[in-house]
């Protein structure tokens, strides 16, 4: 198996969801750095942050986050995934 250089965020998956999705996404190794300061968001339509799923150092790897959004109206939602070397965004519909 061929290891993963980038970062990257997968699309969440179920989507559309109800009321529970997952995020997954991927962290390198980047340079002689041991962890990645990351930051996953969720924001609502108005790009207002609605809830942090992740605010910490990470080690390199492939990570999966569970989001429970049982609390959240139907509607367009966004994550983001916040790096020093990284920062990517997409988009997920809540449908209650």
């Amino acid at each position: 198996m061929k290891s993963q250089t980038n970062f990257s965020l997968e699309q969440n998956y179920p989507n559309p969801f109800n009321p529970v999705t997952k995020i997954s996404f991927h962290i390198p190794n980047v340079g002689d750095a041991l962890y990645a300061s990351a930051t996953l968001g969720i924001y609502n339509i108005l790009g207002e942050l609605v809830t942090t799923l992740i605010n910490q150092n990470l080690s390199a790897g492939k990570y999966e986050i569970e989001f429970d959004a049982s609390n959240l109206t139907s509607g367009i939602y966004y994550y983001r995934l916040l790096t020093n070397n990284f920062t990517q965004t997409r988009k997920m519909l809540l449908v209650k």
